[in-house]
């Protein structure tokens, strides 16, 4: 017999109290009895423990409180059975095609409406974008009825054959069938051929609905930001799908407020492309319109996101006046650095400030005040150096580091370092040109993020958040000479770092962080609230699948679909369609049953309710409630 917990039925060893206690009689009383009786003892002591037997079988109390304990073993044993099920097809997995091109005309409502004439008794609904999102599993047909009903088209390209996939995984072990939905135009990833004809061979059926018919289009495919001399311009590309030439009128919104608009026409050659400029583009959003009538509004409009590069007004604390980070400070465009020996009382006029202490560590009552700046929304940056180590250090100053230090140690060979997270900061360093000779050991903190690390995993470049502000630590010293920790300060990247650092922890980062292309997936270093086109809510992480402006944490990030095959909306895709009703060769046969898990602990609460129903009507029936 079949148990999922086979150990748990040395609980029926239950049953041997309840016999014992039934078996009990109250002490005898001492009675005058007739002579005769003596005659019929011996044969009252042979049936005596027969006549106990029968009396306690007969009790329909002990029989009752029997069964129960019985099941009970049996329900902790987990009692199951295995049967065979019939391939019987009722799941019904519904891909719907949600990328940009199904926004052509009335194609997505097609789609929807095609969908609702297959939702079987079971269904899931997978909607097919750059990342499949399943967003119904094993529902039955109302559930199904309503994710239609909410369900619209995002701006990505539909990846397909990773929707198939996600579907054989719901269907592997009851079968049933795939309906893909699309218009077929253009996908991401492998062949949905290919998947299809796999999941075939696994005996699921799967089948491709194609909605929707060539239409024309003009629309903006391409886009990109250049600086020069500290300002920016932006060359857009328009590609015309018509079979005549057109003059587009183009509208620009500039700046913040996008109250500086201009107009003018572009003349785009039949099935070519032509580009446009604008420069001089101030901070914040600036939108460009094309004013066509076509099939496909979301490629008619872009948005270009410039960060505000106001000036950075840097501390710069050490006790050594010639280190390289100084110098690279000092050519900061936009910035003002002040250098000091000692932490000053006032720090609130500081976007920025940089410990550099070499020998001197930082005193209690200053660590106090940077403590409070950072609380209060301000940034520091801590270079690393012998004035860390926990001997020196103050334990308030160990508290607010995004990492623990333990001590100094030495590499005689040299040690490299590795990037442990994409960062902007950090995509630029040639890193396996850095050697490191000598090092702060240190082990991560819970909740901080950290960059690069050393070859042995010792943390170099970590952040965390304090308050409102952040605690940056630079594991990488930049003492000169002899004493010299390493080789990065000598690399041509090192002033590089420093600017992409100072922007980035002043909000403006680097330009292409604020300006994506739809399907961008992004992870955050915390949970945070996260304003897109059209809802808000607070994740860690985001896929950018709507044309618009994002807003996450105080950043203003532009979303464009830039995408060629997606704009196409010439495409026949029956040369696909052809491919997929193809026989290509035979197929494996899945078997037409299943073995079947079926767990009986339902119907045994429902049999002990019922025996304690009946146990409670006897007691009552006899006065004894």
């Amino acid at each position: 017999m079949p148990f999922e917990n086979p150990f748990a039925l040395a609980a029926l060893l239950s049953v041997i109290p309840l016999i014992i206690l039934y078996m009990l009689r109250p002490k005898p009383a001492v009675l005058s009895i007739p002579s005769l009786m003596f005659v019929l003892k011996l044969e009252r002591e042979r049936k005596r423990v027969y006549a106990s037997l029968t009396k306690i079988v007969q009790d329909p109390l002990f029989l009752i409180q029997l069964l129960m304990l019985i099941l009970l073993s049996i329900g902790a044993a987990g009692y199951y059975y295995n049967s065979e099920e019939p391939l019987n097809g009722e799941h019904t997995v519904l891909i719907l095609d949600t990328s940009a091109s199904m926004q052509v005309d009335s194609r997505f409502e097609d789609a929807v409406g095609i969908a609702d004439d297959y939702v079987s008794k079971k269904n899931s609904i997978i909607l097919a974008s750059d990342t499949p999102l399943l967003a119904l599993e094993g529902g039955d047909a109302s559930a199904a009825h309503d994710i239609f009903k909410k369900v619209k088209p995002a701006a990505g390209t539909a990846d397909l054959s990773a929707a198939i996939t996600t579907g054989m995984r719901l269907l592997s072990r009851e079968g049933g069938r795939i309906i893909i939905i699309s218009d077929f135009t253009n996908s991401k990833g492998d062949d949905p051929v290919a998947s299809k004809n796999l999941a075939e061979s696994y005996g699921i059926e799967v089948n491709f609905v194609k909605v929707g018919k060539p239409a024309d289009n003009i629309g903006i495919i391409n886009g990109w930001i250049e600086a020069a001399d500290g300002k920016y311009g932006y060359t857009g590309v328009i590609k015309n799908y018509r079979d005549h030439n057109e003059s587009v009128e183009i509208e620009t919104g500039r700046g913040t407020s996008g109250n500086a608009s201009t107009s003018f026409s572009l003349d785009v050659p039949a099935g070519e492309t032509n580009q446009f400029t604008l420069e001089n583009l101030g901070p914040g959003i600036t939108t460009v319109r094309l004013n066509v009538e076509d099939s496909l509004p979301v490629d008619n409009k872009a948005y270009i996101s410039i960060p505000d590069t106001s000036e950075q007004h840097i501390l710069y604390v050490t006790d050594n006046g010639k280190l390289p980070s100084k110098t690279a400070l000092s050519l900061l465009p936009d910035s003002n650095l002040t250098v000091s020996k000692s932490v000053p009382d006032e720090l609130d006029n500081y976007t920025l400030v940089v410990l550099a202490q070499k020998e001197t560590p930082i005193a209690n009552n200053s660590v106090e005040r940077i403590e409070s700046y950072v609380r209060n929304g301000g940034n520091a940056v801590f270079i690393v150096s012998g004035a860390l180590v926990p001997e020196k250090t103050e334990v308030d100053l160990i508290k607010i580091l995004p990492v623990k230090p333990i001590g100094i140690e030495e590499a005689e060979n040299g040690l490299g370092v590795k990037e442990s997270l994409q960062s902007s900061i950090t995509k630029d360093i040639r890193s396996d040109e850095i050697s490191v000779r000598k090092y702060l050991n240190a082990t991560e903190r819970t909740g901080s993020t950290t960059l690069v690390t050393l070859e042995n995993g010792v943390p170099v470049l970590s952040y965390w958040q304090v308050g409102k502000g952040t605690v940056f630590y630079m594991g990488l010293s930049d003492e000169l000479g002899e004493n010299s920790w390493n080789n990065f300060h000598n690399l041509p990247e090192y002033p590089v770092f420093w600017i992409k650092l100072v922007q980035w922890l002043g909000g403006a980062g680097d330009i292409s962080e604020y300006n994506l292309n739809t399907g961008t997936l992004t992870s955050l270093s915390k949970t945070e609230e996260i304003k897109t086109p059209s809802k808000t809510f607070t994740s860690n992480h985001i896929l950018f699948d709507e044309v618009g402006v994002y807003e996450i944490s105080g950043k203003k990030i532009a979303v464009n679909l830039y995408n060629d095959k997606e704009s196409n909306t010439t495409v026949d895709a029956s040369e696909l369609i052809q491919r997929a009703v193809a026989k290509d060769g035979p197929k494996l046969v899945k078997a037409d049953s299943y073995t079947a898990k079926n767990d009986i602990t339902d119907y045994l609460i429902g049999v002990m309710f019922l025996l304690i129903l009946l146990e409670i009507l006897i007691i009552r029936g006899r006065g004894e409630l």
